[in-house]
Order: C-alpha cells, then sequence, then structure tokens
C-alpha cells in the first residue's frame, strides 16, 4: 500500500484520521455570502468553500479580492477551499480559458485562500490544466484537482484511471464525484475509492456517490478511505448533501468503532 502525502491546511489535516467536513457557501450576493460565512464559522466545518460560481456580482480582480477578504476575516482559523464550477461539472457559470485561469490565479496570489479546486478536465488541452496547478502552486497555494460525473457513474477501472490521471498533473488533493442510477453503483464507487487508495493514492483521494442513493458514499469515507466530505448548513451545493450537524455526529460514531 502507498504511503499517502498528507495536507495541512492550518491545524486541519487531510489524509488521517476521520474524514473532513467541508461546508459550501453558495450565497449569490455580498450580503448573503457575509451571512452564510459567519453562520458556518460557527458550525462543526472543518473546512469552507466558496463557491464563486454561484456569486452573482462582478469578480473582476479588485472585487474578487475584496470579497474574499470579508469571507476570511469571518472564517477565523478555519480554512478556505476557493472553487469556480462550471456548468459542464454542475455548476453555476460558464468560463472562457482565460477567466477560469484568472479567477484561479488572483485566489491563489491574494493569499486569502487555503486550497483553489480546479477542474482536471477543463478545456480542450490538457497541459492549460496542467500549467493551471503549476502557477497556483507557485504562490505555495495547494490544489484539489476535481472530476464530476453528473449523468453516470464510470466503471470501476475508468474511475481509477481519471483519480490516477489527477494525481499525475499535479494535485495535492483529488477528487471525483459521480452520479449513480442504481445502488449497484454506488459499491462501484467504493470499490474503486478502495483499489485506488490502497494500490495508487500517495495523496489524499476524496470520493462521492451524488444524490439519494450515493449518501452512504458521503459517510463512510473513513473505511474506504475518502479525506473529506462536504455538509450543507442551507442550501446543498450537490445532490445528496447531508446537514452539517448530522454528518458530524455519523462520522464521529463510525471513528469511535473504526
Amino acid at each position: 500500500m502507498p504511503k499517502i502525502e498528507t495536507v495541512k491546511l492550518k491545524e486541519v489535516v487531510l489524509g488521517e484520521g476521520r474524514p473532513k467536513i467541508c461546508i459550501p457557501l453558495t450565497a449569490k450576493t455580498k450580503e448573503e455570502l457575509i451571512v452564510q460565512a459567519r453562520i458556518a464559522s460557527n458550525s462543526c466545518a472543518d473546512l469552507i468553500e466558496w463557491r464563486a460560481d454561484l456569486f452573482l456580482e462582478n469578480l473582476d480582480r479588485d472585487h474578487l479580492l475584496f470579497v474574499l477578504d470579508i469571507v476570511k476575516k469571518s472564517l477565523g482559523s478555519i480554512p478556505l477551499l476557493f472553487t469556480c464550477r462550471t456548468k459542464k461539472e454542475g455548476g453555476g457559470k460558464n468560463f472562457s480559458e482565460t477567466e477560469y485561469a484568472n479567477l484561479n490565479q488572483f485566489a491563489a496570489e491574494s493569499g486569502l485562500v487555503d486550497l483553489v479546486d480546479i477542474e482536471a478536465f477543463f478545456g480542450q488541452d490538457q497541459s492549460f490544466v496542467k500549467k493551471m496547478i503549476e502557477t497556483i502552486h507557485s504562490f505555495s497555494t495547494p490544489v484539489i484537482a476535481s472530476n464530476h460525473e453528473f449523468h453516470k457513474t464510470p466503471s470501476s477501472k475508468e474511475m481509477v484511471e481519471r483519480m490516477c490521471f489527477m494525481q499525475e498533473i499535479g494535485a495535492d488533493i483529488v477528487k471525483l464525484a459521480v452520479m449513480p442510477v442504481c445502488a449497484k453503483d454506488v459499491l462501484s464507487l467504493l470499490c474503486a475509492t478502495e483499489e485506488m487508495v490502497r494500490c495508487f493514492a500517495v495523496k489524499p483521494i476524496v470520493t462521492m456517490s451524488m444524490g439519494k442513493e450515493g449518501i452512504l458514499s458521503r459517510i463512510c469515507g473513513e473505511i474506504f478511505g475518502s479525506a473529506l466530505t462536504f455538509g450543507a448548513i442551507g442550501e446543498c451545493s450537490a445532490p445528496g448533501q447531508l446537514p452539517a450537524d448530522k454528518l458530524k455526529e455519523i462520522l464521529m460514531i463510525l471513528h469511535e468503532g473504526n
């Protein structure tokens, strides 16, 4: 079994112990975002994600940094994950390559975020994503490479191959989310996670099966090897997310039993 290189974000360590809980901020305006950030900062969150793609205000460099500064101050010591999710992968906006690269670079360069999510299959050229990861790393900011499949669950072999690819292009954390069409698909995702962690992973792995059928995958990460799970404090950012407080309770029960 390969040794997992943990990722430390302030006092939070991904890749060891129970899966950490990430709470997404899905607000559309600055005022809503401030309220959500304050609520999230007083929750059970280990990590907080700002879904910038759902934000309706202007995201030029100056305003982005202004909003990030407000959010960061609201969160205190809780690490912040910056995410621009594209419509293709379940997000709120379409981005050109230039827009996508600039937003992620501005966030990393600001020093106001602790982690940046980059879609591993963005654009037409795989070298574009690799270059983005290298740019973000140049600001000493770690990267989650992610892939979201909203229409099906690929074969276990393909899921492992996708995770290996994300690891190979330089990701510090690998994330794969898929949609089940039956209960067996959830088992396929869990088996792929276990195989990846047992045979190939040197970075923390984050996986989930979405929707109601996939809820099991969001709570059993410690058994199969997923290092992070997402919980909601209001509006969900993806189908199947559990309320964060209930999620924490379940994770602690499983952790104590494990």
